[in-house]
């Protein structure tokens, strides 16, 4: 029993799971992990508001909910070049649905332990997209279009590969 208990001793990290050691190499310092919240929950704010009060978004309450659950028919809609639609149109609407999102593809694996794999970083920024573009349906300030969902994710994709690339 004593060598048992002294082998024990002698590895206390044998029992560790593989991933746990490159969790925690991936750890902020407590310091730049405030900062990183800081700014998760600053940008969160600023894209709220974008979502539902800026660009010169108004309350439509008088027609139908809007939404588009046909993967990339928007996206289709705005390569159609023959849709009178303008460059800076399209532009806005394809990166920067892909751009916007970004950041939490940076933040939210520096400050949120449990998204750190990309499978779970996916789930939960599919879950908290969903929820926003079911609020701009439902508060009648947009449109629920799974297409944002689409290019939202591809953004959060963008921003987890940059962290990646940076971070090792």
């Amino acid at each position: 029993m004593r060598l048992l208990k002294v082998a024990r001793i002698a590895k206390p990290h044998a029992g560790r799971r593989k991933g746990k050691a490159s969790s925690a190499k991936q750890a902020l310092p407590p310091g730049r992990r405030f900062l990183a919240w800081l700014l998760l929950i600053a940008y969160s704010g600023m894209l709220l508001y974008w979502m539902f009060i800026g660009f010169g978004r108004t309350v439509q309450l008088d027609g139908p909910f809007r939404y588009n659950l046909e993967p990339l028919r928007t996206v289709r809609l705005y390569f159609d070049m023959n849709n009178g639609l303008s460059s800076a149109n399209r532009l806005v609407n394809l990166l920067g649905n892909v751009a916007v999102f970004a950041p939490f593809g940076i933040l939210l694996p520096l400050v949120v332990t449990g998204s750190r794999s990309l499978i779970r970083l996916t789930l939960l920024s599919a879950l908290g997209i969903l929820v926003l573009e079911l609020l701009q349906m439902l508060l009648h300030v947009g449109s629920l279009d799974i297409d944002d969902l689409l290019l939202n994710l591809l953004g959060v994709w963008t921003g987890y590969a940059l962290l990646r690339l940076v971070r090792g």
